[in-house]
């Protein structure tokens, strides 16, 4: 009988081995899925501080397109733009900026955000 008991606890954490690594892929993906969203919410703050240094330069009669490269990671300045729209007496900026991938392969696009200012006389 006592054989009989070290057999079955044997074979009880084999299969607990065995259940542990067929949750590890469902582990790997939340994992891959929550710093994926976290990238989204990183270049949406990044878009965020463009329009505004965009903004800031037009309103100022600068270049806004390089205020923009330069407010946002050296990473995401390469595929950031920021367009100024001037209408009366305040210039709209719009920076777009590209949505980083781990993935190799995936087009996540990219996230737009507008600032407004009053033109400086």
């Amino acid at each position: 009988m006592p054989h009989t008991r070290v057999t079955r606890a044997h074979r009880d954490r084999g299969q607990v081995a065995i259940e542990y690594l067929g949750f590890v892929p469902l582990l790997m993906l939340v994992a891959v899925a929550v710093i994926q969203i976290g990238l989204v919410a990183y270049a949406a703050q990044q878009a965020g501080t463009a329009a505004r240094a965009g903004a800031r330069a037009a309103s100022l009669r600068q270049d806004s397109g390089t205020a923009c490269a330069r407010a946002v990671s050296s990473g995401l300045a390469g595929g950031t733009t920021c367009p100024a729209a001037y209408g009366g007496e305040e210039v709209t900026v719009t920076a777009t900026v590209p949505i980083p991938s781990i993935v190799p392969g995936w087009d996540l696009g990219q996230v737009h955000r507008t600032a407004t200012m009053p033109l400086d006389h």
